[in-house]
């Protein structure tokens, strides 16, 4: 020590702490009634910055006093430099963890407010986390005196190694970023792999891809396989698609008849059921001269994928109902079966004895 400790180098310590915490009291609750006030206004960025802040802020102000307290006290030049490198490292990891938590929120906002960029991009959020912790790591190392030049050699060299090691980790980690990067599938897609899984993207992450399938459970699939199988996604380019009902009316029905009544029929639907397309034109295509029945397709507008199973549901009934309502026929598959006079071959029983060249035979009279 430079001098003897008195009382008053305590007391003006004491009040520079005390100064410090109370400073930091208050700028809390005052940032947390701005926080208050900034969830009322519809721009996002208030919110941003009073998060940012709020936790900043009154640490700068506890460290500001402890800062005044030790410069108060006749401390050493090695005691004292401790004291400030101690603070400095604790406002740069506080500054760390707020900036990883802005920046984080800051790009999920963004994904969740833009319909072309994926709606919950876990793998950016936990990638852009991870690079500002570690900067802040490296930043906090290079505060204490440490060189981190042979550090960043050493984990290049490691790096190679642990890269060799964990391949198909990295490989689901890059086919996950390149999944996202393209836009070919971004979670709330409903999409269909040749191997047979579909469902809703719910989350792709740095490992893997979560889909919900409609009977409401969840298949895991490795981003490296997503990358390479053949897929198809219901909601790329557009999310509204058309669907095919395959129907048959009997050959005496009055095919002008059927198709004016099938398109009241669908328009009906497309005005009343939910999930279907309003300003959907409907369409009805004959197509085949079937063997007991003329075939004919009829085109519906659904608003997504999983619409479809109840507007099929509802047309297919309306359309039975009107149908018998208009006298109109669907028949069902027949066959006639003709039998003609002749020698019919009866085959032996199990057990029977039958010489050779012999053959017992029948005749329908």
């Amino acid at each position: 020590m430079k001098r003897e400790l008195t009382v008053d180098d305590l007391v003006v310590a004491g009040i520079a702490v005390a100064v410090g915490l109370l400073a930091a009291f208050l700028l809390r609750m005052l940032l947390r009634w701005l926080g208050r006030h900034a969830d009322r206004t519809r721009w996002s960025g208030d919110d941003v910055i009073v998060d940012a802040v709020r936790t900043v802020v009154p640490w700068s102000a506890v460290a500001a006093g402890v800062a005044v307290a030790a410069a108060a006290l006749p401390l050493t030049k090695t005691v004292g430099h401790n004291v400030n490198q101690t603070l400095t490292v604790l406002l740069i990891g506080v500054t760390t963890l707020t900036v990883a938590r802005v920046v984080s929120t800051l790009v999920r906002t963004v994904t969740q407010s833009r319909s072309a960029v994926a709606g919950s991009a876990t793998i950016f959020v936990n990638i852009i986390r991870v690079v500002i912790l570690a900067l802040g790591f490296l930043v906090v190392l290079q505060t204490l005196g440490v060189s981190i030049a042979p550090m960043l050699t050493a984990l290049g060299v490691g790096g190679l190694a642990v890269a060799l090691a964990l391949q198909d980790t990295l490989a689901n980690l890059f086919a996950g970023i390149h999944i996202l990067a393209s836009k070919t599938v971004q979670p709330g897609d409903y999409i269909r792999l040749s191997s047979g899984e579909e469902g809703y993207v719910e989350d792709i992450n740095w490992r893997q891809t979560t889909v919900r399938n409609l009977s409401n459970n969840l298949v895991v699939i490795p981003n490296g396989e997503l990358a390479r199988t053949n897929m198809t996604n219901f909601m790329r380019p557009e999310q509204m698609l058309t669907i095919l009902v395959q129907a048959g009316v009997a050959y005496d029905s009055d095919l002008e008849h059927v198709e004016k009544v099938t398109i009241e029929v669908v328009a009906e639907v497309m005005t009343e059921i939910t999930g279907a397309v309003p300003d959907h034109e409907p369409l009805v295509r004959f197509h085949t001269f079937g063997d007991s029945r003329i075939g004919f397709t009829v085109i519906l507008g659904v608003g997504e994928f999983s619409d479809q199973f109840r507007i099929k549901h509802e047309f297919i009934k309306r359309l039975h109902k009107r149908y018998r309502a208009e006298g109109i026929r669907i028949p069902a598959p027949t066959r006639t079966v003709a039998l003609q006079q002749g020698a019919v071959v009866i085959p032996q029983q199990r057990g029977t004895e039958v010489e050779p060249g012999e053959m017992s035979s029948a005749r329908l009279d």
